[in-house]
């Protein structure tokens, strides 16, 4: 069985390497009997890796039963989970079967394992090791034979060092670790991803497909998506329900994107081939740099106000920031003139005659700009790239890289 039939016959949709190295790993350990632990974020579609490993296993004929351990409240999940006799509760008013009784000769998911209690995590190893589990309110050991896969969008190494998960319960259970990319990992997917939703959706309304312009599109392929491919089918759905126009523009789309995720995106910059690698988080940066620029201006222009400049255009000239002669006059004192951003000659101090002077350019290049304000922020917090990075707006990645071409000591 191949990957593409694999895909095809879930619905998986997507040509992500990564994506393809977790069903294929999913294939391999699908007839074997070992533990496997699926991680990745919120949303990613974790659900069908545990499908695809029992569908292809001996056990594909047994029971497959999903358990949301999260969605059961720490008082009744040993009772779920192993059953429990007549009377050993509070509203036990009969004997129930237990999830791994009812999985016997199958395979049981246990989706949000890391959210486990510890006691619970205790009766789980030894049903891992030995494939027992004695039922709440009986002493009675009880025997089954069910093929356990986990899956957590936690840091599991975290919660370990925390004390929220045993260690020995996560190597027995992550025998084989399969990660499920997010789609900010495998954005060559997200148009196909959104045509697929378009068109699901279009049939379910019985409405026009959206058509989604390029910008849009640019939008939606640089977007984070930290609710991954469940966030992206949800917005989908809400565009095609509620815009009466099915073409759908970047000016739209950004109604329905969250503000705070909206600072990021790269969407009306690109370079001439039409490239965003990399771009967003150094768009921020260059609109700080911009930014800066504007203020520096015009706090030169406040401070010559403050001297008493009139704003008379004596003479029309280029945009030069502002800038004193370094010439003496005939009275010992500097060229009373200066030239604003605005392009006006200014006399700051009557009485004088307009005299020749040297106008110092300062550079406008951004490179520059952004070099200096790479090293101010270093200065700032001691060359610590991390808060130096948070600073400035970008990633402590991008600001190595710019370090480095910038040759920065």
């Amino acid at each position: 069985m191949q990957v593409q039939d694999i895909k095809n016959r879930f619905g998986i949709i997507g040509n992500s390497p990564l994506l393809e190295y977790a069903i294929d790993t999913a294939r391999q350990v699908a007839p074997t009997e070992i533990s496997v632990m699926i991680m990745g974020e919120s949303g990613v579609g974790k659900e069908v890796f545990p499908q695809i490993m029992h569908h292809y296993s001996p056990r594909k004929h047994g029971p497959y039963i999903a358990v949301n351990c999260g969605a059961i409240p720490e008082g009744t999940i040993d009772s779920e989970l192993f059953g429990h006799e007549k009377g050993s509760f509070t509203g036990a008013h009969e004997a129930r079967k237990g999830y791994f009784e009812e999985a016997n000769k199958g395979t049981i998911f246990l989706d949000e394992v890391g959210d486990l209690p510890l006691a619970t995590q205790v009766r789980l190893l030894r049903v891992l090791e030995a494939g027992e589990f004695i039922k709440v309110g009986s002493s009675k050991i009880m025997k089954t034979d069910v093929r356990v896969v986990g899956a957590t969008n936690v840091n599991m190494k975290d919660a370990m060092s925390r004390g929220k998960f045993r260690e020995d319960l996560y190597y027995r259970l992550c025998t084989v670790p399969i990660y499920v990319p997010s789609l900010r990992q495998r954005k060559e997917d997200i148009p196909l991803l959104i045509r697929k939703f378009s068109i699901d959706f279009a049939e379910k309304y019985r409405m026009p497909m959206l058509q989604i312009s390029p910008d849009a599109m640019h939008m939606i392929v640089d977007f984070p998506w930290p609710g991954n491919i469940r966030q992206l089918k949800n917005i989908t759905e809400q565009i095609s329900i509620l815009e009466k126009d099915k073409n759908l523009t970047a000016e739209t789309l950004l109604k329905y994107l969250p503000r705070d995720n909206q600072a990021g995106l790269p969407v009306l910059f690109r370079d001439e081939k039409g490239s965003t690698s990399d771009f967003g988080a150094e768009r921020e940066m260059l609109y700080k740099i911009l930014f800066d620029m504007r203020k520096e201006i015009n706090e030169l222009k406040r401070v010559a106000y403050e001297q008493g400049a009139s704003m008379e255009p004596i003479s029309r000239g280029e945009n030069f920031p502002v800038s004193h002669s370094n010439m003496p006059s005939d009275k010992g004192n500097i060229n009373p003139y200066i030239t604003t951003p605005d392009g006006f000659t200014v006399q700051t101090k009557p009485g004088y005659d307009m005299k020749p002077h040297e106008v110092v350019e300062e550079s406008l290049s951004i490179q520059d700009k952004e070099k200096e304000l790479i090293t101010k922020a270093l200065q700032k917090h001691r060359n610590r790239r991390k808060n130096a990075a948070k600073e400035l707006g970008i990633s402590e990645r991008t600001l190595y890289r710019k370090i480095n071409e910038y040759g920065i000591k």
